[in-house]
Formats: structure tokens, sequence, C-alpha cells
């Protein structure tokens, strides 16, 4: 009987997918795509290594810039809403000087 109760710590686990950016850089060679996974480490690493299976990915050149040593990938969370994505990083007003009425 115990077999069929849900463990009270299943209950409150609701992870919801998540859009990572996700940019590699290896062997003089560079690329950046973007990957939907679970937050969890494994979860990203395993959507990486799906996403490079695929061999979708266009891999650019960076050429003598980039020492074939360093080798890394990153990955970002992309965070989409209404007030992140319709304004721009920086608005800059108006400046420089105001003159009123009657000002000579």
């Amino acid at each position: 009987m115990w077999r069929d109760t849900v463990p009270p710590q299943s209950t409150n686990t609701v992870r919801f997918m998540k859009k990572f950016r996700v940019q590699i850089y290896a062997y003089r060679m560079y690329t950046d795509f973007i990957i939907e996974s679970l937050d969890g480490p494994l979860d990203i690493e395993n959507a990486i290594i799906d996403k490079l299976g695929k061999n979708d990915i266009k891999w650019e050149s960076l050429g003598e810039m980039h020492d074939p040593r360093v080798n890394r990938i990153t990955y970002e969370e992309v965070i989409e809403d209404a007030t992140t994505s319709k304004r721009p990083l920086h608005e800059e007003k108006g400046s420089g000087p105001r003159m009123g009425a009657g000002a000579s």
C-alpha cells in the first residue's frame, strides 16, 4: 500500500523549460546558439550535447585572435518579458541648452 502513495517531496517539484544562450569557443572556432532546457546543470549539458549532435550549428573561425589552448563553454538564461524585450537598453533624453521665452 505504501507504494501507491506519492512522496511529499515530489509534489512540490514543478520545473519549467527555460531558454539558454550558449557560446562555445574551441579550437579557434566559435558558435552561438539558443537551447531550451530545464534549469539543472545536467539538463543543460544534455541539451547542449543534443544540439551538437544534430550538426545544424554554424561554426565561425576566430583566426589567430584566439589562443587554441583556451577552450570554454558559457551559457546564460534568456529572459523575455514585456519590459525587457520592448525597450532599448539605453535611452538618451534630449540634452543641450534649453531656452525659455524671452531668452537672448
